[in-house]
């Protein structure tokens, strides 16, 4: 093995194992468990955490009570809003931090990977959830499901970041892609910050 090749091995085996825990932990996430609930302080405190991050610190956090008031909020979102601009920005940068540590072969592996399991748990969970709410509309499941997948890419391109120059402090663990799954881990549905609000299903 040559030099070069031992030091991509070596700085790529770290963010494997963190790529690697994440994806079997997604299977165990409560998706969509606590939607239109009431706020726990951690859920809120993690909502803060997102809006903090992608630069909107005086966003009010709105609950979303039902799916109808979520399917408008998601469908009304500015995809060109200065929300939307910040947080595809932060995507490009981890992203490039990604692949920079990580072959293409093994930074498409992990992102596939993610994807597959997410897709199929949230499309499980939004069945169940959306049976409660008497929801009929495949459009409506679509769009959170989607929200879970993007939650996920997210997420994982935060993880596999975290620590790159030997840094895990608590500092990275606060990284609003990371924040943003934590709401998924409370069992909401994230929908966006629009007009000031950070609107929580």
């Amino acid at each position: 093995m040559e030099d070069e090749d031992f030091e991509m091995l070596t700085e790529e085996l770290p963010a494997m194992a963190r790529a690697g825990e994440f994806i079997r932990s997604l299977d165990g996430i409560p998706w969509f468990a606590n939607l239109g609930e009431p706020l726990t302080p951690g859920a809120r405190a993690a909502a803060h955490m997102v809006a903090d991050g992608l630069g909107f610190p005086d966003a009010e956090i709105g609950i979303v009570i039902d799916w109808d008031d979520a399917g408008a909020a998601a469908e009304n979102f500015d995809w060109n809003s200065p929300a939307w601009e910040a947080e595809e920005l932060l995507r490009a940068d981890v992203t490039l931090q990604a692949q920079e540590l990580l072959s293409d072969e093994a930074f498409q592996f992990v992102m596939a990977a993610a994807a597959d399991v997410v897709a199929k748990s949230a499309r499980e969970a939004v069945d169940e959830a959306a049976s409660l709410g008497d929801v009929v509309d495949d459009g409506l499941k679509q769009l959170a499901i989607g929200a879970a997948v993007q939650a996920v890419h997210q997420a994982l391109l935060a993880l596999l970041v975290q620590g790159r120059d030997g840094d895990d402090s608590d500092e990275d663990t606060q990284h609003p892609f990371l924040a943003k799954f934590q709401l998924f881990e409370f069992g909401r549905w994230p929908v966006g910050i629009t007009g000031g609000t950070f609107n929580l299903f």
